[in-house]
């Protein structure tokens, strides 16, 4: 142990712990491990331990807020000097260090933190890959038929906005033209829109909503996705999303899983609904709207990993399918009653799809899909009924630089 060092894990955490080494071509000098001390108690306890003999200095890593260690390290190479232990070989050594750490792809997230350890303490399946290939995946969507081949979308349709009926708009592009749909339809709730066409007989939504996810199928390349966000009118007792779901499936879409989107919607919580204190008919209430997600013909998109935007933490946070994200607070300034945030579309985008991908929204309301495709570097499509929403829309994307 370094000379002053506070080792603040036990045997038992170490053992436990992810082990780097990093290789030393001959012992720490007097000033070398006075500074690897000072970076231990400098850090203070962040899950980590120094050791080192003549041959490795060795790095027990539990938890750690990357860049605050990164931070400190390098302050103190920089501010303290050769005399003092700032080496080039120190320089090199927590490089390195540095690296090996940055390298590391499996740990949970908690807060700032990085979790190394115990992190994914589950019981584990045996045989599960040969258990998978038993069971069948997909079954349902084996036969699909869905061609590979790909088309471009034409001109006049890239990082437009378009007014009209999003079936009618749809029919005059050409087939797998598209990479990804992020879309939020009417929930038929009977909200105030602009065309004032929310609100009509269940018969007549679902029928007009799949003869636009009709046109969205057929248009969207193979492996791309489709994310529809919706809540169920719940007093209805209409589970939309599974309704929504069971239509993608019988298309032969793959589902690839359902994000709950966590509003924190707490002033209909605490509200007493139903049979009061009683069994007789308790009306559950939720603070979450649901994100179903679909792929066409495969899982797995294409695409070249240089254009992945994702960081490493928002993709470890953003695979935990349940996202805490404010309701959109701007809906009156564009005069919209039913508008997601943008924050729910940028993750969106960021996890199921690459930087000059094509994105479509067919209910593209006051363009936020649009407006987070245009801000992360891919092209974009926007339909909307209402000549009102799409005037909106453009005017939100021309504020964009």
């Amino acid at each position: 142990m370094p000379p002053g060092t506070r080792d603040f894990l036990t045997p038992e955490e170490k053992a436990d712990s992810l082990l780097i080494e990093i290789p030393l071509d001959h012992p720490l000098s007097g000033p070398e491990q006075e500074l690897v001390g000072e970076i231990g108690r400098t850090s203070g306890k962040n899950g980590f331990s120094f050791e080192f003999d003549e041959e490795n200095l060795r790095f027990y890593l539990r938890s750690l807020d990357t860049g605050a260690f990164r931070s400190t390290v390098l302050d103190l190479l920089r501010s303290d000097g050769e005399e003092r232990g700032a080496s080039p070989r120190m320089q090199r050594v927590f490089g390195d260090l540095l690296d090996r750490i940055d390298s590391v792809r499996s740990y949970g997230i908690r807060g700032k933190k990085r979790i190394y350890a115990t992190y994914n303490r589950e019981r584990k399946v045996e045989g599960r890959h040969r258990k998978e290939k038993a069971r069948g995946s997909w079954y349902y969507a084996l036969d699909h038929g869905f061609e590979r081949e790909e088309n471009a979308l034409p001109e006049e349709f890239r990082n437009a906005v378009i007014a009209g009926d999003s079936e009618e708009v749809l029919r005059r592009l050409p087939p797998n033209c598209i990479d990804l749909v992020v879309t939020s339809p009417p929930y038929n709730f009977g909200l105030g829109y602009d065309t004032g066409e929310d609100g009509v007989d269940w018969e007549r939504y679902f029928s007009k909503l799949f003869s636009v996810f009709d046109e969205c199928i057929r248009v969207l390349k193979f492996g791309g996705r489709i994310i529809v966000n919706i809540q169920p009118l719940f007093s209805d007792y209409i589970p939309s999303h599974h309704v929504i779901s069971h239509y993608f499936m019988k298309k032969k879409l793959i589902w690839k899983g359902e994000i709950l989107w966590e509003k924190h919607n707490y002033n209909c919580k605490y509200t007493a609904w139903g049979s009061w204190k009683s069994p007789g008919n308790p009306y559950l209430k939720y603070t979450w709207e649901f994100l179903e997600v679909f792929a066409k013909g495969d899982l797995k998109k294409e695409g070249s990993r240089e254009k992945a935007d994702i960081t490493a933490d928002e993709f470890k946070k953003w695979v935990v399918a349940k996202w805490s994200i404010a309701p959109e607070r701007q809906m009156a300034r564009f005069d919209h009653p039913a508008m997601f945030p943008e924050e729910l579309v940028m993750r969106a985008l960021k996890l199921f799809s690459f930087e000059g991908d094509v994105v479509l929204d067919p209910f593209n309301g006051a363009g936020t899909t649009c407006v987070a495709a245009k801000k992360l570097n891919r092209s974009y499509l926007g339909i909307d009924i209402s000549q009102k929403y799409c005037e909106t829309a453009e005017r939100r994307l021309k504020e964009i630089l």
